[in-house]
């Protein structure tokens, strides 16, 4: 009996180690089979691939087995899927490395403005096993900057201490040395693809700012009036410009056109005078540089001649280029606001239009003045749009257009393709020259905008709320602003993709205020490469592991060209000798070697080769790039949206869903508005869409579900008040009015208009008198309160008197019938009268003797015989 027992014991605990080696054996299967054909990290082959996959590691160890990828997601690995010192999994870094303070107030400045911090502090630390990966946010091969031309030694654009003021005829300014507007200006950060990162910065607009003024102006004949009206202002100029800022400096410069037909006539003569009393046509004469004496811009002015020229268009592109270039020459200081203001009343000639005078040479964009006159105006072409908008970013210049009201279209339209510009109406003779751009001054420096040099590599949304407070949106500009007060920004900054040169893995990106000599630079490191691939232990030249005919890189062998296989144990000349069919096989069991999409090699699956750009990949080509879900018939939404990785759409950051074709985020269904709700509280945000609900009251409606065309809203309860306190009639008038209608007063306007943007609800009634009346209602953002505004005078219809209408009918009637009767009196009389006058008539014609009465006849006749002589 014991025998028995413990031989069904020993049975049981067979039995129970058998179901336990299944049950492992099925629960490492199903692992194997999930992270196979769900994970994207299970089809990259090296760990530069897997890290540039999202939220992909890299298991570098050398005794890693050959039955698991070695990249994996380590959310949804196993805790001993790999060791932690050998997993290569970079996280993002953020290092503060300069952050001086805000210059609000210059007069309590010490020390250059504030306080430097170097070395800042990491806010993401990595907290990744291994320590191979990656470069020093100080190695080389950064990014170059469009505004690198003043970048100071303290790393942040225009914003070190030693820089110092410009010294003019006026005298240097050393107030404005180490002004900081812009908060931090130099940060580090090292990020992986897809994965973004939020910057916080701030701007704030110091008071007492330096401003320059350069003051360009068409010195063609039609502007002599204008000249001379300057001439007088410049005092004025001053003295407005010095209510703003006490350190102003003013320059002046003229232009005409080329010395080319056919802009200019080239008779000899009118080379020397194109027109009575005026100067020799010229392209460009910086005629004042940028100072504080006004009475020498005044006197300049005035001096300066006009000159003529043949052609409608001027070359003022010319002057704008050089104006701008000419940095030394003109007198422009690195820490001021820029501001150049462009006097014409004509249009402009460029890029293309130099071959009419046989110019064809493209215009450099570098200076050529020599004693203050352009040298270059008949060598090279004007230059183009794009590249003005260009050296405008790269010197941080506002440019005014102040042009006459004929070419205020074109000009609007010229302004909209040039970075920080604006344009105005310039009086005839330049009067109002003053007030012009006390006023565009005042526009530009209230409204900031945040605009940055990231390459297409790099995403970068703003975010802000500028001065309402609250919940930042997205936008990158603010307006405004007064001096002093300081605006939060935050920059989320998104590496969309690796660049093909490494090179370019280290980018300078400069964060600007457009205009603002100033910027917020971020060293950016994209952590597209394995430190192990270059260096370190997991890294050794022809390694024995590789059969010395490849290189270790992270825990896999790189083979040389003739060599291949996971040891690089395969040559290209007998892989038919070496071939490993169980090697190529995803289940032991199964007969189909790389899942019928490739052909076994050595033990190695190379997959099949597809048309165009897609491919089967994956250890067993058990993946492809071309199965995923669709939208809009384009894989996973298109390229911007994301990328189809083993079957499935792995999305860029900003978008999800099956296709990812939704929007990650609701912001596309918040309507405008700091305390704005959802769907404005009547739908649910759907795939970036609000899906607006009906409720007992009607339905919602609109891009946002603001809309309800059949719902009463608040309209029958605001009515009875407005009828008692705008029109004094209805239910509540006179007694009930003061008691009920405490909530609210009704302000009359003579008619009411709509905005829907704002929320705004639109009432309209008949009274018992059947006058219509209207008014319309919206909530006062700020303090809940309900405002109501109703038009003054109602729509009644005209009174109608029924007897009055009555008596005019029925005596109507009795004039019609007087005039008829009238009427018939006098036609018959008429017409009898014309009878009894033709009776008259025929009866005088009647009075005839008897013998001439042709009816006459008498009662004998006579016959006389014509042969009868009387005889």
């Amino acid at each position: 009996m014991t025998q028995r027992i413990k031989s069904s014991l020993h049975f049981c605990s067979l039995r129970n180690l058998f179901l336990t080696i299944l049950f492992v054996t099925f629960v490492s299967a199903q692992f194997s089979e999930k992270m196979t054909a769900a994970d994207p990290c299970t089809s990259k082959v090296n760990c530069r691939d897997c890290i540039q996959t999202q939220h992909c590691a890299w298991c570098m160890s050398s005794d890693f087995g050959s039955d698991k990828p070695r990249c994996y997601q380590p959310d949804h690995a196993l805790q001993t899927y790999c060791e932690e010192a050998f997993t290569v999994n970079p996280d993002t870094e953020y290092h503060v490395e300069i952050n001086r303070a805000l210059t609000v107030n210059q007069a309590g400045m010490s020390g250059g403005g504030g306080t430097m911090v170097s070395g800042g502090s990491v806010f993401a630390n990595s907290s990744s096993g291994s320590s191979y990966y990656g470069r020093s946010s100080s190695e080389s091969g950064g990014y170059s900057s469009i505004k690198g031309s003043s970048s100071s030694s303290s790393g942040g654009y225009g914003s070190s201490s030693s820089s110092g003021g410009f010294s003019s005829s006026g005298g240097s300014y050393s107030k404005s040395e180490g002004i900081t507007q812009i908060y931090p200006q130099k940060v580090n950060l090292k990020l992986r693809v897809n994965e973004p990162h939020r910057i916080d910065f701030s701007y704030a607009q110091a008071e007492d700012y330096p401003v320059d003024l350069y003051y360009l102006m068409d010195l063609s004949k039609s502007m002599e009036d204008d000249k001379e009206k300057l001439s007088t202002l410049g005092d004025s100029l001053a003295t407005e410009m010095r209510k703003i800022t006490s350190n102003f400096n003013l320059g002046f410069g003229s232009f005409v056109d080329k010395v080319l037909m056919p802009y200019v006539s080239t008779v000899p003569k009118k080379l020397k005078e194109p027109c009575d009393g005026c100067a020799a046509p010229y392209g460009y004469k910086n005629h004042m540089a940028l100072n504080q004496n006004t009475n020498k811009f005044s006197s300049e002015v005035k001096s300066a001649k006009v000159s003529g020229n043949l052609d409608a268009p001027e070359g003022g592109f010319d002057a704008i280029m050089q104006a701008i270039v000419c940095r030394d020459q003109i007198g422009w200081r690195s820490q001021a606001r820029r501001l150049l203001v462009f006097s014409t009343d004509a249009g402009f000639h460029y890029a293309g239009d130099g071959k009419l005078g046989g110019v064809i040479a493209p215009n450099d964009g570098e200076c050529h003045l020599d004693n203050g006159v352009y040298t270059h105006s008949s060598i090279q072409d004007y230059p183009s749009i794009s590249q003005i908008n260009h050296k405008v970013i790269e010197q941080s210049i506002n440019v005014i257009f102040a042009v006459t009201a004929s070419q205020i279209e074109v000009y609007n339209k010229l302004s909209q393709h040039i970075e920080g510009s604006s344009s105005a109406v310039l009086s005839a003779d330049s009067s109002n020259v003053v007030e012009l751009i006390k006023e565009e001054y005042s526009k530009i420096s209230s409204v900031i905008e945040m605009k940055d040099n990231a390459s297409n590599d790099v995403k970068i949304t703003y975010y802000s709320s500028c001065l309402n407070g609250g919940k930042p949106v997205q936008t990158s500009k603010c307006s405004g602003l007064k001096v002093g007060q300081s605006v939060e920004f935050q920059a989320e900054i998104v590496v969309t993709k690796c660049p093909e040169n490494p090179a370019d893995w280290n980018q300078l990106i400069q964060i600007y205020p457009v205009g603002v000599n100033e910027s917020l630079s971020i060293n950016l490191t994209m952590l597209c490469g394995c430190g192990c691939e270059s260096e370190g232990p997991m890294f050794e030249k022809h390694s024995p592991k590789c059969k010395n005919h490849g290189d270790l890189k992270c825990g896999i062998c790189e083979c040389d060209n003739s060599f291949f296989g996971r040891h690089c144990e395969c040559s290209s000349q007998d892989a038919s000798a070496n071939t490993e069919f169980g090697n190529c096989r995803a289940d032991k069991n199964s007969t189909i070697e790389c899942s019928a999409k490739g052909t076994c090699i050595c033990g190695v699956c190379e997959c099949d080769k597809r048309s165009g750009n897609e491919i089967f990949s994956g250890k067993y080509c058990e993946c492809d790039n071309f199965s995923c879900d669709r939208y809009a018939g384009q894989i996973c939404a298109g390229p911007d949206h994301g990328s189809c990785v083993c079957g499935k759409c792995e999305c860029k950051h900003g978008w999800t869903g099956g296709a990812c074709e939704c929007p990650a985020s609701n912001d596309q269904c918040m309507p405008p508005g700091p305390d704005a709700e959802i769907c404005s509280g009547h739908g649910t945000c759907e795939c970036g869409k609000c899906v607006c609900k009906a409720t007992d009251d009607g339905r919602f409606s609109g891009k946002y579900c603001e809309k309800c065309p059949t719902c009463s809203g608040r309209c029958a309860e605001l009515k009875e008040c407005v009828q008692c306190q705008m029109h004094k009639n209805g239910p509540l008038y006179p007694d009930g009015c003061a008691e009920n209608c405490t909530h609210f007063s009704p302000t009359g306007v003579e008619k009411v208009v709509i905005d829907e943007s704002k929320g705004e609800y639109k009432c309209v009634f008949y009274d018992e008198e059947d006058c219509k009346f209207t008014f319309k209602y919206y909530e006062n953002i700020t303090t809940g309160q309900i405002l109501v505004e109703a038009e003054e005078k109602r729509e009644c219809p005209p009174k109608v008197f029924m007897l009055g209408i009555i008596l005019m009918v029925i005596g109507a009637i009795v004039l019609i019938g007087l005039a008829l009767l009238i009427l018939w009196k006098v036609l018959t009389t008429i017409h009898d009268r014309r009878e009894f006058a033709r009776f008259e008539k025929e009866r005088e014609n009647a009075r005839w003797d008897t013998g001439e009465n042709p009816i006459y006849k008498q009662a004998t006749s006579t016959f006389k015989n014509p042969t009868y002589a009387g005889k």
